[in-house]
């Protein structure tokens, strides 16, 4: 096989299973070619995927090393991405009344929630994560995705318990500007005390969800490492949590004017 070939069929063993460490002996096996000559592709595989800005190469040495791939984004391409997001999110036909969007055509765009998801993959690939948690429902194409990414198990906490889940724990948290009472659950099977977690949703107003989040993966001692958000709104100024990422602000909704402000966050990186 010419190394060319042998290189692009090594990426798309490594770009298509994200974050999954490969051992070298797995190419020298797979290739018929020796640890110094897979050692020799992988650098050329890694500076192929830095010049177009894909992804990166990690190496990790040490008998139990190897290498894998982890989608990553430049701040140059993040930026793009982000004003995309606002341009999408900035049509008149959003606006439901209330201060909200309607935003699931965008949540369940597949390709481009995947752009979406490298930012978070960038910001948050080097902590040490057991799972990425969401909470049912819009939240769910990103945090898979990001779970994907990062090679994590996806945990969903339901808004009610199935009774396909088996034994559960439920909290009841203050959500909404009338801080209504709601419920959440999340399945006992689901997670193992004393982990850490990466939450990831898709809207956050006053953060009352998002805290109602922590509080349950408290019940099981699992720190919650990071929140990535896809977009926040301004108000209220003060919010139940103080330490999340997001991509885009929400500053208003005008129902009367039928106008929309929203800014990317350009303090991520």
């Amino acid at each position: 096989m010419k190394r060319s070939i042998r290189i692009a069929s090594m990426l798309q063993d490594l770009s298509g299973r994200p974050s999954v460490l490969f051992k070298l002996q797995d190419f020298c096996d797979k290739y018929a070619i020796s640890k110094a000559t897979a050692s020799e592709d992988v650098s050329f595989a890694a500076q192929a995927l830095s010049e177009s800005n894909q992804g990166e190469i990690i190496t990790i040495t040490g008998p139990s090393g190897g290498v894998k791939f982890v989608p990553t984004i430049s701040p140059f391409e993040a930026e793009i991405i982000q004003k995309m997001f606002c341009e999408r999110l900035n049509d008149p036909g959003r606006i439901l009344g209330g201060g909200f969007l309607y935003t699931s055509d965008i949540m369940y765009d597949v390709a481009f929630v995947r752009d979406l998801a490298r930012i978070f993959v960038t910001k948050f690939k080097d902590l040490e994560s057991n799972y990425v948690v969401t909470v049912e429902t819009k939240g769910i194409p990103l945090a898979s995705m990001v779970a994907y990414m990062l090679n994590l198990p996806l945990v969903i906490i339901r808004r009610e318990p199935k009774f396909s889940e088996g034994s559960t724990v439920s909290i009841n948290y203050f959500s909404g500007p009338d801080q209504r009472v709601q419920k959440m659950s999340i399945a006992k099977r689901a997670v193992t005390y004393g982990t850490k977690a990466i939450v990831i949703d898709d809207f956050m107003r006053g953060g009352g969800s998002i805290k109602g989040i922590w509080e349950i993966l408290e019940e099981f001692d699992i720190d919650a490492v990071a929140t990535g958000l896809a977009i926040v709104s301004a108000t209220p100024e003060m919010k139940k949590i103080d330490s999340y990422m997001h991509l885009v602000t929400l500053n208003d909704v005008n129902d009367n004017s039928k106008s929309i402000d929203i800014l990317p966050n350009v303090n991520i990186f």
